[in-house]
């Protein structure tokens, strides 16, 4: 894993200070390759390409980037391609391997395949490639991986992180389109992102810039097909093989691997059937909160490394460590996305870089098999209907009242949810319904100017999503959540896990997302995943074996809680105060900082709003009211710059 950027002058004519350039978005990217660096650019200076290493595999200099191919072709490339010993062998009769990393492999693919290299790679990835004429660019089809662009002058940028791309602008300024997605959602739909101008490059897509045109196209994509030939028990064994060979590969490294081990169920079976592999390191990282009740979840990590002979790091995350780091965090996010467990996330990474280079992780298992308890709410309204309605179908997936109510005692830390959704009426449109577990805006009247946004078009985008008949033919309910929230909201935790982990220069793997393992879920009826409305059914029963029982009959799992209500109600109460109290902060569009204040103590136990608005006001700070430094960096050669600290 690394980090990349370059720049191509559409028409051809040399890029004006094009060293500067790439030196400046290769310094804003540094702490995401601590092992190396490098640039290069063309005899015409119309297109340069630049580089962070962080060592993985072949950790000689053989493996320096960007790396230059013997026909002339250049790449710049982060990520790993878990396949690449067995394309190796694939290409070898067509190309003299002069290292034995897997980006040589890519420059060998594009060579034998061109662009329809991208079906043979097996990873997680962004690369860009210069053919002497044409810029071709990819990401995975996941999204694992980051890449954004912007013209600017006609010439186009790209870098793993929106940063590099700030001193370029002509200004910095909100997107007011993506902000009103992110005050609904806590995430962007689509190319957008919260910088004006700056777009990113959609999983599944690669893009190419020749002759002045730049053209993005789609690679890949999942598809529900459900396939009702085969029975559950022959989905279980194929599940099986599939996810166990996924590790197998992510464990390919050069230096040592660990694993984030939270104490659930995903990151427990990636956590276990890693301790079988040679290759394992059996060292584990954990993140607790002790100061309040209901945060603590370590007692379920120790059991996870006991079942597998795993050595467990804990470390106790405080208010103040929320205090010291939280400015950080948000500027090593480039833009607000997702919950707080960014925070406790950054934090376990710090930990673990301390002592491994890779940890394995099992994010992903929630949108693949059904994990959020959104989805088992959501059924219980329809089993109600489908009672009063004297039906027992919806779709394809058998739900009834009396199947559904064991399992609704996952739901006790989420009746405010189930209260907000009844409120708003019974039995509407699916759409509907789903975008009202989803939104997260309701509570924000007050705090945000909603004439200056059109929260209204959010929901018209959501419908283009969650209504795709391209990728759900109408089979289930459940499809058409899990879909839209891998679309939409997996590639936002993916943004986090990035970011928080190459935050410390450390490359976190997901096995869990291996397109193989991703098309088998999603051609598996909705009755097998969900069946009776138990969260995760199909994952629990096909790995009952190999999950701590305590662990697998838990139904207290919340993701990764942060007690924020209490810390800012308590210790950080200053703290939060003087945020909201300065004076730019009193002028912000879009937002009444007053009223924010105001209601900060009023906003449940798990709101999004407190983090969603805290994050936003940190953001500002930490770009746009910094800008002038960002394109000093490229006028003057301006110092580094580091997050605000408070």
């Amino acid at each position: 894993m690394c980090g990349i950027a370059g720049l191509v002058s559409l028409d051809g004519t040399p890029v004006p200070g094009i060293d500067r350039r790439l030196a400046v978005m290769n310094r804003l990217i540094s702490h995401r390759g601590p092992d190396g660096q490098g640039n290069w650019k063309n005899e015409r200076e119309s297109c340069g390409l630049t580089h962070r290493r962080l060592a993985i595999i072949d950790l000689s200099a053989s493996g320096h980037q960007p790396m230059v191919a013997p026909n002339g072709s250049v790449v710049t490339y982060n990520g790993e391609i878990y396949n690449y010993i067995e394309l190796r062998e694939e290409l070898a009769a067509s190309w003299a391997f002069r290292s034995s990393s897997d980006t040589e492999v890519i420059l060998a693919a594009y060579a034998k395949w061109g662009t329809e290299c991208l079906s043979h790679l097996r990873g997680m990835f962004a690369f860009a490639i210069w053919d002497g004429d044409t810029l071709f660019a990819a990401r995975d089809r996941f999204g694992i991986k980051p890449f954004y662009y912007t013209v600017v002058d006609g010439t186009f940028y790209f870098a793993s992180e929106i940063k590099a791309l700030l001193p370029i602008l002509p200004e910095v300024s909100t997107d007011p389109e993506a902000l009103a997605d992110y005050l609904t959602l806590q995430y962007t739909l689509g190319e957008s992102t919260l910088f004006k101008g700056v777009r990113q490059l959609l999983p599944g897509h690669a893009l190419t810039v020749r002759n002045g045109a730049i053209k993005v196209s789609r690679y890949w994509d999942v598809r529900y097909e459900i396939d009702w030939s085969h029975t559950e028990s022959w989905f279980r064994e194929r599940m099986q093989e599939l996810v166990a060979d996924s590790v197998k590969v992510h464990l390919r490294s050069d230096v040592p691997v660990g694993a984030y081990i939270s104490g659930g169920i995903d990151s427990s079976l990636i956590a276990e059937l890693s301790a079988r592999e040679p290759a394992s390191g059996r060292i584990g990282f954990h993140g607790k909160f002790m100061s309040h009740p209901g945060y603590d979840e370590s007692h379920y990590a120790r059991v996870a490394c006991m079942e597998n002979g795993t050595a467990l790091h804990e470390l106790e995350i405080t208010a103040k460590d929320f205090q010291d780091n939280i400015a950080r965090v948000i500027y090593c996010l480039d833009q607000p996305v997702a919950g707080p467990g960014s925070f406790p996330q950054y934090m376990v990474s710090g930990l673990a870089a301390q002592h491994v280079k890779v940890v394995l992780g099992g994010q992903g298992g929630d949108e693949i098999f059904g994990g959020y308890a959104r989805y088992l709410i959501a059924y219980l309204e329809q089993s109600l209907k489908a009672a009063i309605d004297g039906t027992s179908r919806n779709g394809n997936f058998v739900v009834t009242p009396e199947s559904i109510i064991p399992h609704l005692t996952v739901l006790q830390e989420y009746k405010p949810l189930v209260g907000q959704l009844f409120s708003k009426g019974l039995f509407g449109p699916l759409d509907e319904r789903y975008f009202r577990l989803i939104d997260r805006s309701a509570d924000m009247a007050g705090e945000v100017d909603w004439g200056a946004l059109d929260n209204g078009a959010v929901f018209g985008r959501f419908q283009s999503i969650f209504n795709s008949e391209r990728n759900v033919r109408k089979e289930a309910y459940f499809d058409s959540m899990t879909h839209f929230d891998f679309k939409c909201l997996l590639p936002a935790l993916l943004q986090v896990e990035d970011r928080m982990s190459m935050a410390h220069g450390l490359e976190s793997r997901v096995p869990f997302l291996d397109h193989k393992i991703i098309e088998l879920a999603a051609s598996i009826p909705a009755n097998i995943k969900f069946e009776g409305g138990q969260m995760k059914h199909f994952l629990k029963t096909t790995f009952a074996q190999d999950i701590p029982q305590e662990i697998l009959q838990r139904r207290d799992k919340m993701g990764f809680p942060v007690p924020l209500k209490e810390w800012f109600s308590g210790d950080l109460k200053p703290f939060i105060s003087d945020l909201f109290l300065t004076q730019k902060n009193k002028r912000r569009d879009f937002f009444n900082s007053a009223q924010i204040l105001a209601n900060f103590e009023n906003a449940p136990r798990f709101s999004r709003k407190i983090w969603g608005l805290l994050s936003l006001e940190l953001w500002q700070q930490q770009f746009h009211d910094r800008a002038h430094d960002y394109r000093r960096m490229l006028d003057d050669g301006g110092d580094d710059l580091s997050p605000v600290s408070r």
